[in-house]
């Protein structure tokens, strides 16, 4: 089937002529050296099977709103008042500052490594070509068996929260979710990316809604209701003593706070997963990395300071653990002041949150695991797409997994199916940590090739040192994620398993892949920095989206 992509006149001197009359074959690109910019080589660059298979249907607007909606979620909605509880209204600002930082650098890694190699697969493919083909493998297995994992789990959370209106039996809710989840699978990639838009405004506006509402109530407009201001900052106090007491308590209980910040921005990566089914990759992945970004910290940042005001640290409604809505500390704050409505708001947009988080978990699956296939580090039946674009192979296998959700009705069951997810718990930190080493390993290679780096298609003078800061901070934070569990009298296996058992299973794979196919660690003077960069002009240029009267208000979310 023929390319749906349009190469510009200026690309490697093509003579328009010639390309208007058809002269040039899209699917057989030549450089002026004649050698072939598109293959299906182990070079890490776009192969001309995706480029083939795969069809160009997100739009910058797409992936800023597809990053939006992986990181505001259920940690947001739900997980903010365990927060404050466990480090105090300052401490659990600071904890979601410093993860906000990290998330800048990862982002901002992203994008400049994405717009040279808009690869599918993202990540996992730029460490093939930048780092080791045992370290992609590793890390790709690592993400598919996670996402294989998370879709189940997102539906099993939908059920929990049908819950708090109805006792339908939960076999209806998986279902529903399974069959709704098919359909954006296996629909075109713009079906899936105006479907996340949609989501992530529904997100955003309550988000919004919320932010301002806690405002209204800690400022005492709601009639009835005292003004609150910042008391609960005074007392109990802006910080909570965790495990040791004094200031060291205080420090381990804003540490404490890291890794549920870490899983809440968990998503924020994900954008580029489908880079190779995005029109101009080169400057639609660098614009949502950055817009997502500053989103996504103001949204976090604003509304941990809000819950901080609005709920005292050692209020007993915090310990809630049903799941729902009623956990929220804007629906503790809300019911407090008599509105009975937003609970049941807050709990539909969550289940929309948690569907989201599914067909999230689907594409950047399925979409790693087609880069797996590749790279023929999985089944080449994976590569097999339908006319429109759908990897249908790999869909249907996560379809498969997606019915470990009834695994959840049974007791004994569930036990298993949480140990499963335990596996994985900490594999956005080794995503993350994988992310930040391609862009070092990036720029190192353009020192070492004596190529200017301000050649990238996005380029930052200070992610050198911001990445690096992002590094030794994800480091931290992955080894010190179950410490609790090595203080006197909280050992727990379930916690030790779930924050470290992911470490060695990503060594183990990295182990076996490395020896069984003898891997080599890449070069930096043989990253294909020249090839990549010729090849970033073949992709057009995505025009400029001129917006209705009444869309222009609110296009400031996603341009």
């Amino acid at each position: 089937m023929a390319s749906e992509r349009a190469v510009p006149y200026r690309a490697y001197g093509k003579d328009p002529a010639l390309v208007e009359s058809g002269a040039y074959d899209h699917n057989d690109d030549y450089s002026p050296n004649g050698n072939s910019v598109l293959n299906d080589g182990d070079d890490g660059l776009v192969t001309t099977a995706e480029d083939r298979d795969l069809k160009r249907g997100l739009h910058q607007r797409h992936l800023s709103m597809l990053g939006i909606a992986g990181a505001i979620g259920t940690g947001l909605f739900l997980g903010l008042g365990g927060a404050v509880q466990e480090a105090g209204p300052l401490g659990a600002l600071l904890g979601y500052l410093t993860v906000g930082l990290v998330v800048c650098a990862v982002q901002f890694a992203l994008g400049e490594t994405a717009a040279l190699y808009p690869v599918t697969g993202s990540f996992v493919r730029h460490a093939e070509v930048l780092l080791d083909p045992a370290w992609g493998f590793a890390v790709g297995w690592n993400l598919v068996y996670g996402n294989l994992l998370s879709i189940p789990t997102e539906i099993t959370a939908i059920c929990v929260l049908f819950q708090f209106w109805t006792d339908v039996t939960p076999a209806v809710w998986i279902v529903v979710f399974i069959i709704l989840t098919n359909i954006v699978g296996f629909a075109r990639i713009r079906v899936f990316g105006e479907v996340e838009f949609f989501f992530a405004f529904l997100k955003i506006l309550l988000v919004v809604f919320l932010i301002i509402l806690g405002l209204v109530v800690d400022l005492g407009g709601v009639p009835g209701t005292p003004r609150i201001g910042f008391y609960y900052w005074k007392n109990p106090g802006p910080f909570v003593e965790y495990i040791a007491s004094g200031a060291w308590g205080n420090f381990l209980g804003y540490w404490s706070v890291m890794t549920g910040a870490v899983f809440s921005f968990a998503g924020v990566e994900s954008l580029a997963m489908a880079a190779a089914e995005t029109r101009s990759p080169q400057r639609a992945i660098p614009r949502a990395c950055k817009r997502v970004f500053a989103r996504i910290a103001v949204f976090y940042v604003l509304a941990v300071l809000i819950v901080g005001m609005l709920v005292a640290s050692d209020d007993p409604r915090l310990d809630d653990e049903s799941g729902t809505a009623a956990q929220s500390p804007f629906v503790i704050a809300a019911s407090a002041a008599g509105l009975p409505a937003i609970p049941s708001v807050v709990n539909a947009v969550v289940i929309t949150s948690a569907w989201s988080s599914s067909n999230q978990a689907l594409l950047s699956g399925t979409r790693v695991l087609y880069g797996l296939a590749l790279q023929k580090q999985a089944p080449r039946i994976f590569l097999r797409t339908t006319s429109w674009g759908t990897p249908y192979v790999a869909v249907g296998l996560f379809t498969l997994f997606m019915f470990l959700s009834f695994m959840t009705l049974s007791d004994s069951a569930l036990n298993v199916f949480w140990w499963l997810v335990d596996l994985t718990a900490a594999g956005v930190l080794v995503s993350w940590i994988t992310i930040l080493i391609n862009h070092i390993r990036l720029r190192n290679a353009f020192h070492v090739q004596g190529i200017p780096p301000q050649s990238l298609p996005w380029y930052n003078s200070w992610t050198v040192v911001s990445s690096w800061f992002g590094l030794v901070m994800c480091v931290l934070i992955l080894l010190t994620g179950g410490f609790t569990v090595f203080t006197k009298g909280n050992w727990d296996p379930a916690t030790f398993v779930s924050a470290y058992l992911d470490i060695p299973l990503v060594l183990v794979a990295f182990v076996f892949w490395k020896v069984y196919k003898r891997t080599n660690i890449v070069k930096l003077k043989d990253v294909p920095l020249t090839e990549a960069l010729e090849q970033v002009a073949y992709y057009e240029e995505e025009p400029e989206t001129k917006y209705s009267k009444w869309l222009v208000w609110i296009s400031w979310i996603w341009d």
